[in-house]
């Protein structure tokens, strides 16, 4: 099998991974848009955490060009990866961090959270989930029901992240998210669960914002820093919502 045929049989593994993974969600994107709709017409704020790679996803619906300006990303340095390379997988798997982070951000009530971690198993992301519900937040995950599902969970409750969560959208990616093999090489490649979350996210930004406009309320939307006239209008909103 010459280079050429891996690489094209490499991209039609993608298209069919992500047709498969974004249409099974369509009625739970729906669900997930309208519990962050109900949020911001309460006065509320849509939070959205990820450790480890998962925090891409959460830092690309983040104060970007046609991102949703109450859209409020929790990125903790240190559960990142461009510090150590094992340190935020180790973090991620000691309890009490998610508490120190609800605080941080005075989460309430009235706010969505929106958790992602593909195998939905480690104590910071089930920690958060199980306190922000114990306090009354909305809940929306993110993950690998393949995946978590054969699992167990990291922390005390023996819950994983899909069990806690009002809303779940499964990113389809499979056991191990690497799931794609060359010929020669016995390590899986190619994961899928970055790929697919980042365009549930944004369709979920999508679903959202129609969802408010249908309830008459104009929603606030960031353009583009590299357009003429966006500063001063991205400088409004900078100091309106991002706080």
């Amino acid at each position: 099998m010459t280079h050429t045929s891996q690489t094209n049989k490499y991209i039609q593994f993608l298209r069919n991974h992500f047709d498969k993974a974004l249409t099974s969600q369509t009625d739970r994107i729906e669900q997930a848009a309208n519990l962050i709709k109900e949020s911001v017409l309460q006065g509320g704020r849509f939070f959205v955490f990820g450790s480890g790679h998962s925090h891409m996803i959460a830092e690309e619906i983040y104060i970007r060009a046609g991102g949703f300006a109450l859209v409020n990303a929790i990125l903790e340095p240190a559960l990142m990866l461009h510090e150590e390379p094992n340190k935020s997988t180790l973090l991620e798997r000691l309890s009490g961090y998610a508490e120190v982070l609800l605080k941080i951000k005075e989460i309430t009530p009235r706010d969505t959270l929106m958790i992602i971690s593909n195998s939905g198993r480690n104590p910071v992301i089930v920690e958060m989930a199980v306190q922000a519900k114990e306090m009354g937040v909305s809940m929306i995950a993110m993950t690998s029901i393949a995946h978590s599902s054969q699992v167990t969970s990291r922390h005390e409750s023996g819950k994983r992240l899909f069990e806690v969560a009002d809303v779940v959208l499964d990113n389809g990616a499979e056991f191990g998210d690497a799931a794609f093999y060359l010929d020669g090489l016995e390590t899986p490649t190619g994961p899928t669960s970055d790929f697919t979350g980042i365009a549930l996210a944004q369709t979920l930004i999508v679903a959202t914002l129609e969802a408010l406009i249908r309830e008459g309320f104009n929603p606030p939307v960031y353009r583009s820093s590299n357009v003429d006239g966006a500063d001063a209008y991205n400088d409004i909103l900078f100091k309106k919502y991002a706080k």
